[in-house]
């Protein structure tokens, strides 16, 4: 039977760089979500005593069971997700004010986590995979 390239073996996703990319796309989700939760409920929501604005954390809730079970689908469709966060960062970075500007910041930092993490765990697992159907 032929290895599909775009379902790496479970070897593949063993390697420590590929673990360590794992970790760090997983991580920088659950901050995204925390930080979504923190800034529009407690820290500084839009209205005082929390904001609707909140529940934009919901669609991050959603992946984070696929990144869990090592889906690579899940890491290649999370890293066009995160863009839309870090827009979202990149115009109330600008356009807010302290403290919301510098949690806008914290967002842009862990967008670009997520998306490179989950770039480089998809290739790193790709090319793990190749070299275990050359061998």
């Amino acid at each position: 039977m032929p290895h599909d390239p775009a379902h790496p073996t479970t070897a593949a996703a063993d390697e420590p760089h590929v673990v360590l990319t794992r970790r760090l796309a997983v991580g920088s989700l659950l901050g995204l979500i925390v930080l979504g939760l923190l800034w529009e409920l407690w820290l500084a929501p839009v209205r005082p005593g929390g904001s609707l604005l909140a529940i934009k954390v919901l669609p991050l809730c959603i992946p984070l069971a696929g990144l869990l079970k090592n889906r690579m689908y899940t890491y290649r469709w999370v890293s066009l997700l995160v863009w839309l966060y870090f827009t979202e960062g990149v115009v109330r970075a600008y356009s807010d004010r302290a403290p919301s500007s510098y949690l806008a910041m914290v967002e842009i930092a862990l967008c670009l986590a997520l998306f490179a993490a989950c770039a480089l765990h998809v290739r790193l697992r790709l090319k793990t995979a190749r070299h275990e159907e050359a061998a």
